[in-house]
Protein backbone atom coordinates (compact mmCIF):
# COMPACT_ATOMS: atom_id res chain seq x y z
CA UNK A 1 0.00 0.00 0.00
CA UNK A 2 1.32 3.46 -0.87
CA UNK A 3 1.90 6.17 1.71
CA UNK A 4 -1.20 8.00 0.49
CA UNK A 5 -3.23 4.80 0.71
CA UNK A 6 -1.99 4.13 4.23
CA UNK A 7 -2.96 7.65 5.33
CA UNK A 8 -6.42 7.26 3.80
CA UNK A 9 -6.85 3.91 5.53
CA UNK A 10 -5.81 5.44 8.84
CA UNK A 11 -8.25 8.30 8.35
CA UNK A 12 -11.07 5.85 7.59
CA UNK A 13 -10.48 3.95 10.83
CA UNK A 14 -10.31 7.19 12.78
CA UNK A 15 -13.66 8.21 11.29
CA UNK A 16 -15.08 4.82 12.19
CA UNK A 17 -14.19 5.17 15.87
CA UNK A 18 -15.64 8.65 15.87
CA UNK A 19 -18.74 8.55 13.67
CA UNK A 20 -19.93 4.96 14.15
CA UNK A 21 -19.67 5.24 17.90
CA UNK A 22 -21.93 8.29 17.80
CA UNK A 23 -24.66 6.67 15.67
CA UNK A 24 -27.76 5.08 17.22
CA UNK A 25 -27.17 1.32 17.34
CA UNK A 26 -30.08 0.49 15.02
CA UNK A 27 -28.78 2.88 12.39
CA UNK A 28 -25.22 1.57 12.68
CA UNK A 29 -26.40 -2.04 12.32
CA UNK A 30 -28.49 -1.21 9.26
CA UNK A 31 -25.64 0.70 7.62
CA UNK A 32 -23.08 -2.05 8.17
CA UNK A 33 -25.49 -4.76 7.03
CA UNK A 34 -26.16 -2.83 3.82
CA UNK A 35 -22.43 -2.43 3.31
CA UNK A 36 -21.93 -6.16 3.80
CA UNK A 37 -24.60 -7.02 1.25
CA UNK A 38 -23.00 -4.63 -1.25
CA UNK A 39 -19.59 -6.26 -0.69
CA UNK A 40 -21.17 -9.69 -1.20
CA UNK A 41 -22.72 -8.64 -4.52
CA UNK A 42 -19.46 -7.10 -5.75
CA UNK A 43 -17.69 -10.41 -5.00
CA UNK A 44 -14.23 -8.93 -4.56
CA UNK A 45 -11.05 -10.91 -3.81
CA UNK A 46 -11.75 -11.20 -0.07
CA UNK A 47 -15.26 -12.51 -0.65
CA UNK A 48 -14.00 -15.01 -3.23
CA UNK A 49 -11.37 -16.27 -0.78
CA UNK A 50 -14.04 -16.56 1.91
CA UNK A 51 -16.12 -18.69 -0.49
CA UNK A 52 -13.18 -21.01 -1.16
CA UNK A 53 -12.52 -21.36 2.55
CA UNK A 54 -16.16 -22.08 3.38
CA UNK A 55 -16.26 -24.70 0.61
CA UNK A 56 -13.71 -26.68 2.67
CA UNK A 57 -15.77 -26.33 5.84
CA UNK A 58 -19.07 -27.40 4.24
CA UNK A 59 -18.02 -29.48 1.19
CA UNK A 60 -21.55 -30.87 0.88
CA UNK A 61 -23.06 -27.43 0.24
CA UNK A 62 -24.50 -26.70 -3.17
CA UNK A 63 -24.08 -23.33 -4.93
CA UNK A 64 -27.17 -21.73 -3.37
CA UNK A 65 -26.34 -22.91 0.14
CA UNK A 66 -22.77 -21.70 -0.25
CA UNK A 67 -24.04 -18.32 -1.46
CA UNK A 68 -26.18 -17.97 1.66
CA UNK A 69 -23.25 -18.94 3.88
CA UNK A 70 -20.93 -16.43 2.23
CA UNK A 71 -23.54 -13.67 2.56
CA UNK A 72 -23.96 -14.53 6.25
CA UNK A 73 -20.17 -14.60 6.69
CA UNK A 74 -19.70 -11.15 5.18
CA UNK A 75 -22.49 -9.82 7.40
CA UNK A 76 -20.83 -11.41 10.44
CA UNK A 77 -17.50 -9.81 9.54
CA UNK A 78 -19.20 -6.46 9.05
CA UNK A 79 -20.82 -6.83 12.46
CA UNK A 80 -17.39 -7.42 14.00
CA UNK A 81 -16.18 -4.05 12.63
CA UNK A 82 -19.34 -2.24 13.65
CA UNK A 83 -18.90 -3.50 17.21
CA UNK A 84 -15.17 -2.70 17.14
CA UNK A 85 -15.94 0.95 16.47
CA UNK A 86 -18.62 1.04 19.19
CA UNK A 87 -17.04 -1.02 21.98
CA UNK A 88 -15.10 1.83 23.66
CA UNK A 89 -18.40 3.56 24.44
CA UNK A 90 -20.34 0.45 25.47
CA UNK A 91 -21.03 -0.68 29.04
CA UNK A 92 -18.23 -3.19 29.71
CA UNK A 93 -19.71 -4.32 33.02
CA UNK A 94 -22.98 -5.16 31.23
CA UNK A 95 -21.03 -7.12 28.56
CA UNK A 96 -19.22 -9.05 31.29
CA UNK A 97 -22.46 -9.91 33.07
CA UNK A 98 -24.18 -10.87 29.80
CA UNK A 99 -21.40 -13.27 28.78
CA UNK A 100 -21.02 -14.68 32.30
CA UNK A 101 -24.56 -16.02 32.01
CA UNK A 102 -23.68 -17.73 28.72
CA UNK A 103 -20.10 -18.82 29.38
CA UNK A 104 -19.25 -22.50 29.00
CA UNK A 105 -16.05 -23.94 30.48
CA UNK A 106 -15.32 -21.52 33.31
CA UNK A 107 -14.08 -24.34 35.55
CA UNK A 108 -11.35 -25.08 32.98
CA UNK A 109 -10.01 -21.52 33.23
CA UNK A 110 -10.02 -21.57 37.02
CA UNK A 111 -8.40 -25.02 37.17
CA UNK A 112 -5.64 -23.97 34.77
CA UNK A 113 -4.79 -20.92 36.88
CA UNK A 114 -4.96 -22.94 40.09
CA UNK A 115 -1.97 -24.90 38.73
CA UNK A 116 0.05 -21.69 39.03
CA UNK A 117 1.76 -21.87 35.65
CA UNK A 118 -0.35 -19.50 33.59
CA UNK A 119 -2.93 -20.02 30.88
CA UNK A 120 -2.73 -19.73 27.09
CA UNK A 121 -6.02 -19.10 25.32
CA UNK A 122 -5.76 -19.95 21.61
CA UNK A 123 -8.46 -18.66 19.31
CA UNK A 124 -9.32 -18.41 15.62
CA UNK A 125 -10.71 -15.37 13.81
CA UNK A 126 -14.30 -16.03 14.87
CA UNK A 127 -17.04 -13.88 16.37
CA UNK A 128 -15.82 -10.84 18.27
CA UNK A 129 -12.71 -11.73 20.27
CA UNK A 130 -12.52 -8.20 21.71
CA UNK A 131 -15.90 -8.76 23.39
CA UNK A 132 -14.55 -12.02 24.81
CA UNK A 133 -11.51 -10.08 26.02
CA UNK A 134 -13.78 -7.69 27.90
CA UNK A 135 -15.29 -10.70 29.67
CA UNK A 136 -11.83 -12.02 30.54
CA UNK A 137 -10.74 -8.67 31.98
CA UNK A 138 -13.90 -8.63 34.11
CA UNK A 139 -13.26 -12.14 35.38
CA UNK A 140 -9.49 -12.29 35.74
CA UNK A 141 -8.06 -8.82 35.20
CA UNK A 142 -5.60 -7.66 32.57
CA UNK A 143 -4.28 -10.23 30.11
CA UNK A 144 -1.59 -10.05 27.41
CA UNK A 145 -1.90 -10.44 23.66
CA UNK A 146 0.00 -9.57 20.50
CA UNK A 147 -1.03 -7.11 17.78
CA UNK A 148 0.39 -7.21 14.27
CA UNK A 149 2.48 -4.14 13.45
CA UNK A 150 0.15 -2.34 11.04
CA UNK A 151 1.07 0.46 8.66
CA UNK A 152 0.99 3.39 8.95
CA UNK A 153 2.32 3.61 12.48
CA UNK A 154 -0.56 5.92 13.42
CA UNK A 155 -3.04 3.14 12.57
CA UNK A 156 -1.12 0.62 14.66
CA UNK A 157 -1.03 3.02 17.61
CA UNK A 158 -4.77 3.63 17.22
CA UNK A 159 -5.45 -0.11 17.47
CA UNK A 160 -3.14 -0.41 20.46
CA UNK A 161 -4.92 2.47 22.17
CA UNK A 162 -8.31 0.94 21.38
CA UNK A 163 -7.45 -2.46 22.86
CA UNK A 164 -5.65 -0.96 25.84
CA UNK A 165 -8.81 1.03 26.55
CA UNK A 166 -10.60 -2.34 26.87
CA UNK A 167 -8.09 -3.44 29.51
CA UNK A 168 -5.71 -5.56 27.39
CA UNK A 169 -1.90 -5.47 27.44
CA UNK A 170 -0.75 -5.24 23.81
CA UNK A 171 2.66 -6.33 22.55
CA UNK A 172 3.92 -5.75 19.00
CA UNK A 173 4.92 -8.81 17.00
CA UNK A 174 8.62 -9.53 17.16
CA UNK A 175 11.30 -11.29 19.17
CA UNK A 176 10.79 -9.40 22.42
CA UNK A 177 7.09 -10.31 22.53
CA UNK A 178 7.87 -13.99 23.10
CA UNK A 179 10.08 -13.17 26.08
CA UNK A 180 7.39 -10.99 27.67
CA UNK A 181 4.74 -13.66 27.08
CA UNK A 182 6.92 -16.19 28.90
CA UNK A 183 7.32 -13.77 31.81
CA UNK A 184 3.56 -13.29 32.05
CA UNK A 185 2.92 -17.03 32.08
CA UNK A 186 5.57 -17.61 34.73
CA UNK A 187 3.70 -15.02 36.81
CA UNK A 188 0.55 -17.16 36.37
CA UNK A 189 -1.12 -14.65 34.05
CA UNK A 190 -3.29 -15.20 30.98
CA UNK A 191 -2.02 -14.91 27.41
CA UNK A 192 -4.42 -14.81 24.44
CA UNK A 193 -3.20 -15.59 20.91
CA UNK A 194 -4.97 -15.65 17.55
CA UNK A 195 -3.66 -18.89 16.12
CA UNK A 196 -5.43 -20.12 12.98
CA UNK A 197 -2.96 -18.94 10.32
CA UNK A 198 0.82 -18.80 9.88
CA UNK A 199 1.84 -19.32 6.26
CA UNK A 200 5.55 -19.01 6.94
CA UNK A 201 8.25 -21.57 7.58
CA UNK A 202 7.80 -20.89 11.29
CA UNK A 203 4.27 -22.29 11.14
CA UNK A 204 3.47 -25.86 12.13
CA UNK A 205 2.00 -28.12 9.42
CA UNK A 206 -1.50 -29.29 10.37
CA UNK A 207 -4.39 -31.12 8.76
CA UNK A 208 -7.41 -28.80 8.74
CA UNK A 209 -10.71 -29.96 7.25
CA UNK A 210 -8.81 -32.68 5.40
CA UNK A 211 -6.17 -30.47 3.77
CA UNK A 212 -2.77 -29.13 4.71
CA UNK A 213 -2.11 -25.66 6.13
CA UNK A 214 0.12 -24.12 8.78
CA UNK A 215 -0.72 -22.61 12.15
CA UNK A 216 1.43 -20.69 14.63
CA UNK A 217 3.88 -22.61 16.78
CA UNK A 218 3.75 -19.92 19.48
CA UNK A 219 0.94 -21.24 21.71
CA UNK A 220 2.35 -24.77 21.96
CA UNK A 221 5.96 -23.57 22.24
CA UNK A 222 5.04 -21.27 25.11
CA UNK A 223 3.17 -24.11 26.81
CA UNK A 224 6.18 -26.42 26.42
CA UNK A 225 8.58 -23.79 27.79
CA UNK A 226 6.51 -22.72 30.81
CA UNK A 227 4.20 -25.61 31.70
CA UNK A 228 1.17 -23.38 31.07
CA UNK A 229 -2.02 -25.06 29.97
CA UNK A 230 -3.61 -24.28 26.61
CA UNK A 231 -7.35 -23.92 26.04
CA UNK A 232 -9.20 -23.45 22.77
CA UNK A 233 -11.65 -20.51 22.66
CA UNK A 234 -14.91 -20.51 20.72
CA UNK A 235 -16.22 -16.95 20.13
CA UNK A 236 -19.78 -16.88 18.80
CA UNK A 237 -22.30 -14.30 17.68
CA UNK A 238 -25.92 -14.82 18.67
CA UNK A 239 -28.92 -12.96 17.26
CA UNK A 240 -28.93 -10.48 20.15
CA UNK A 241 -25.39 -10.72 21.49
CA UNK A 242 -22.55 -13.18 21.95
CA UNK A 243 -21.65 -16.53 23.48
CA UNK A 244 -18.28 -17.82 24.67
CA UNK A 245 -16.89 -21.30 25.31
CA UNK A 246 -13.46 -22.71 26.21
CA UNK A 247 -12.51 -26.35 25.79
CA UNK A 248 -9.78 -28.85 24.82
CA UNK A 249 -7.27 -28.48 27.67
CA UNK A 250 -3.79 -29.22 26.34
CA UNK A 251 -0.54 -29.73 28.24
CA UNK A 252 2.68 -29.80 26.20
CA UNK A 253 5.40 -31.89 27.81
CA UNK A 254 8.43 -30.71 25.90
CA UNK A 255 9.31 -29.43 22.44
CA UNK A 256 8.73 -32.83 20.83
CA UNK A 257 5.00 -32.44 21.55
CA UNK A 258 4.63 -29.00 19.95
CA UNK A 259 3.47 -30.38 16.59
CA UNK A 260 0.91 -32.77 18.06
CA UNK A 261 -0.42 -30.08 20.42
CA UNK A 262 -0.81 -27.68 17.49
CA UNK A 263 -2.77 -30.33 15.63
CA UNK A 264 -5.06 -30.78 18.63
CA UNK A 265 -5.58 -27.01 18.67
CA UNK A 266 -6.42 -27.09 14.95
CA UNK A 267 -8.90 -29.92 15.54
CA UNK A 268 -10.60 -27.84 18.24
CA UNK A 269 -10.82 -24.87 15.88
CA UNK A 270 -12.26 -27.07 13.15
CA UNK A 271 -15.03 -28.45 15.37
CA UNK A 272 -16.09 -24.94 16.40
CA UNK A 273 -15.91 -23.49 12.89
CA UNK A 274 -17.96 -26.38 11.49
CA UNK A 275 -20.63 -25.70 14.12
CA UNK A 276 -21.07 -22.02 13.12
CA UNK A 277 -19.03 -21.36 9.96
CA UNK A 278 -20.49 -17.92 9.18
CA UNK A 279 -18.69 -16.50 12.24
CA UNK A 280 -15.26 -17.49 10.87
CA UNK A 281 -13.90 -14.41 9.12
CA UNK A 282 -11.02 -15.90 7.12
CA UNK A 283 -10.85 -13.73 4.00
CA UNK A 284 -7.25 -14.71 3.24
CA UNK A 285 -5.77 -17.75 1.57
CA UNK A 286 -5.30 -20.41 4.20
CA UNK A 287 -4.79 -23.83 2.66
CA UNK A 288 -1.49 -24.53 0.94
CA UNK A 289 -3.31 -25.75 -2.15
CA UNK A 290 -4.58 -22.20 -2.75
CA UNK A 291 -1.10 -20.65 -2.78
CA UNK A 292 1.02 -20.07 -5.89
CA UNK A 293 3.39 -22.94 -6.71
CA UNK A 294 6.44 -20.84 -5.81
CA UNK A 295 5.04 -20.10 -2.37
CA UNK A 296 4.22 -23.75 -1.73
CA UNK A 297 7.74 -24.69 -2.73
CA UNK A 298 9.17 -22.14 -0.30
CA UNK A 299 7.04 -23.50 2.54
CA UNK A 300 8.03 -27.07 1.77
CA UNK A 301 11.67 -26.24 2.47
CA UNK A 302 12.73 -26.45 -1.16
CA UNK A 303 14.94 -23.71 -2.65
CA UNK A 304 13.26 -20.36 -2.20
CA UNK A 305 12.06 -18.15 -4.99
CA UNK A 306 8.85 -17.00 -3.51
CA UNK A 307 7.92 -13.97 -1.49
CA UNK A 308 6.87 -14.41 2.12
CA UNK A 309 4.51 -11.45 1.91
CA UNK A 310 0.90 -11.94 2.95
Amino acid sequence: MTGVGERLQGAAYAAGWGLVRALPESLARAAFRSGADLAFRRNGPGVRRLRRNYARVVPQAGPEELDELVRAGVRSYSRFWMETFRLPGMDHKAIYEYLSERFVGLSLIDAALDRGRGLILALPHTGNFDVSGIWLVGHQGRFTTVNERLKPESLYQRFVGYRESLGFEILPTGGSAYRVLMERLRDNKVVCLLADRDLSRRGIAVDFFGEQTRMPAGPARLAAATGAQMLVVDNMFTEDGWALRVHTPILVNGRDEVASATQRMADGFAADIAAHPADWHMMQNLWLADLPAERRKALSGEPEGASESR
